[in-house]
């Protein structure tokens, strides 16, 4: 049975027409899968499926997304992360304790009051340990991993953080995008985080992101900060993380808005 799957021409013209074909047909298609986005279970047979290319500097993987979460496109990103979904997706698809879950990049937008003035933030924690590609140690290397991208460890919240150049965050239409950070070899910029669906921010967030024509992103390790339901409580928990040590920040420019 054919399934209702949308190739779209970019990712036709990365794969072939010949493959593309086949996935069309029903040749190379799951019957179910988990959507890239959402996580949750898809059905081809039953569902509008998008084919998602993956692509890397060296590595490419073909993945499914329900047409409602995300439409067929190509997107670009590291080939670390890139190892790391192959990772998971070869632990998802081994026996029980093959391989950790791969963790997902939690974000939180808020308003943080620094020096009398609000600036507008992004708070970043894994679902789960960060290692190091190609680590086998069980530690969590998310921090140090940021550091070396140009981040600075914060041990209090007194000033704004430095601009880190060649990362951004995109906005557009009032809606959270993604997180873009440096292409390798001076290449285009990549997705570091990308919304499964763009996020929509608060009318005061953006009004303080156009200001200051820049957003301060925090990051800290799982359990750091945990979701907050108020500003003043995810500020209590950046300023808890920044004692512990626990907290890096940069400010990153705003790459649409």
């Amino acid at each position: 049975m054919p399934r209702m799957l949308d190739v779209g021409d970019d990712v036709r013209a990365e794969i072939g027409d010949e493959e593309a074909d086949r996935l069309l047909a029903g040749e190379n298609a799951p019957g179910s899968y988990d959507c890239t986005s959402c996580r949750t279970q898809g059905d081809s047979e039953q569902e509008r499926t998008s084919t998602v290319l993956f692509i890397g500097d060296e590595t490419a993987v073909l993945a499914f997304a329900h047409a409602s979460c995300l439409p067929s496109q190509v997107v670009q990103v590291t080939e670390e992360q890139l190892q790391g979904a192959v990772r998971s997706i070869t632990a998802e698809g081994g026996p029980a304790g093959a391989g950790p879950e791969q963790a997902v990049l939690g974000v939180t937008s808020g308003l943080v009051l620094i020096k009398g003035e609000l600036h507008p933030a992004l708070v970043v924690e894994p679902t789960g340990p960060i290692v190091r590609p190609g680590s086998t140690d069980i530690g969590d290397d998310f921090l140090p991993l940021l550091i070396e991208q140009g981040f600075m460890p914060l041990t209090e919240l007194n000033s704004v953080p430095p601009v880190l150049h060649g990362w951004s965050v995109l906005l557009a239409a009032g809606q959270l995008h993604a997180v873009l950070q440096p292409g390798t070899g001076g290449g285009s910029p990549v997705a570091w985080w990308q919304a499964h669906q763009a996020l929509q921010v608060a009318d005061s967030w953006r009004a303080a992101a156009n200001k200051h024509q820049q957003v301060l992103l925090f990051a800290a390790p799982v359990g750091s900060i945990g979701r907050q339901p108020r500003e003043d409580l995810l500020r209590d928990a950046l300023d808890k993380a920044a004692a512990n040590g626990k907290l890096v920040a940069s400010a990153l420019p705003l790459a649409g808005i």
